[in-house]
């Protein structure tokens, strides 16, 4: 039987709990008093007290939403009460009046999500809403959800941090729009002070050698078999754009301005944008059959249809090549490291990738200070020669 932590629970104290396996640490001064620790640093206190019907437990707040003292007076009413047998008390308030979590879910897909997101964004938020917020809470009322609450749904998510803080931000954004409708007070959120787990940025970049590899790889699947000629030229297009995967196999004959030297992207992810191309993109598209009947620049298998899928031409592709760890993805990546490279400024980049936002381009600011630190090692060098 694993021994009982006791601790004086203070929020100093607590702040310096951590664990590798879930733990609860009790309070020497309140007994029934709490704090149960998770490995991912969420901290929740909690009240415990045997009443007429049997031992109970009760989550009384969250660390850094509620303060240690705050929680122990919270906890020396709630055993107060389960000692008493006030049940009630502790009974979900699932009945309170007004729209339920589901019913804002419902509003917020069909009025918000639909309208305005971008179809990847919609199958995002719909996924958060159906396995992660209504099971946890759409029975509740909008009134009655409590920050603890979201923080237990989003601990429980705690081994896959980007659908916890995807789920979130997605309650987030529906308790806001409730604000805004009118369904509850404005301001109230009770996602605020919610921490989000830290996320792992993948980052992989190409190098001169792994550049030159991947290309003559792509002529050999062409002329030799293993990837179809649209699904080589979308492939060479993401590397000579820097666009996004969607933007070129969503691409239309009609946004090509080949005398322009440039794509006409209506409906980016971030809006309307314009991709200026090189010669060497230039050829490329040129160098692409036209089929009668068929908008699409990358053609699907069907007449009149385009590319929907590439990730198959691509696994072939990379283990061809010898880069079974690179992404898609990681192409768009790569022709920001090699514009840096280059040196070209970061909003020079954000504005060639189509980014709305600088902080988006931020993520490169390290591949910009090694740019400059070898600019400036070569120059060094190069007076050392002279002087030393």
């Amino acid at each position: 039987m694993a021994k009982l932590q006791y601790r004086t629970l203070s929020n100093r104290m607590v702040g310096k709990l951590e664990v590798e396996k879930e733990t609860v640490f009790w309070d020497r001064e309140l007994t029934g008093f709490g704090v149960r620790v998770y490995p991912t640093g969420t901290k929740i206190y909690v009240a415990q007290a045997r009443g007429p019907k049997g031992p109970r437990r009760v989550a009384v707040g969250r660390y850094g939403v509620v303060h240690a003292e705050q929680a122990r007076q919270r906890a020396a009413r709630i055993i107060t009460r389960i000692k008493a047998g006030d049940e009630a008390t502790f009974k979900p308030k699932n009945t309170a009046s007004g729209p339920t979590v589901a019913d804002l879910a419902g509003r917020y897909l069909k009025e918000y999500a639909a309208v305005r997101c971008k179809p990847k964004t919609q199958e995002t938020a719909r996924a958060a809403v159906h396995k992660h917020i209504l099971p946890a809470l759409g029975k509740l009322s909008l009134t009655a959800v409590q920050r603890v609450q979201v923080a237990e749904m989003h601990q429980r998510l705690s081994g896959t941090p980007s659908a916890a803080n995807i789920a979130l931000r997605t309650l987030s954004l529906m308790y806001r729009l409730a604000g805004e409708w009118g369904l509850v007070p404005e301001g109230m959120n009770p996602c605020r002070s919610i921490a989000k787990y830290p996320e792992r940025k993948r980052e992989r970049f190409l190098t001169d050698k792994e550049f030159t590899r991947l290309g003559q790889t792509l002529d050999e699947v062409r002329t030799q078999g293993g990837a179809t000629a649209p699904a080589v030229a979308a492939i060479r297009l993401l590397m000579l754009t820097g666009c996004r995967k969607n933007e070129i196999l969503k691409l239309r004959w009609e946004d090509v301005a080949l005398d322009e030297s440039e794509l006409r992207l209506p409906d980016a992810k971030t809006g309307a944008r314009v991709v200026p191309l090189s010669p060497q993109a230039v050829k490329l598209l040129a160098d692409l059959p036209q089929i009668e009947g068929n908008p699409w620049v990358i053609h699907g298998k069907r007449p009149g249809t385009h590319m929907t899928e590439l990730d198959d031409a691509w696994q072939t592709v990379r283990a061809r090549a010898g880069l079974s760890d690179v992404r898609l993805h990681d192409l768009r990546h790569s022709f920001a490291s090699r514009a840096l490279a280059l040196g070209e400024s970061l909003p020079m980049i954000g504005k060639l990738l189509g980014h709305a936002q600088v902080e988006t381009t931020a993520r490169y600011a390290h591949l910009s200070r090694e740019s400059v630190r070898e600019a400036a090692e070569r120059i060094a060098a190069s007076i050392a020669d002279d002087i030393l």
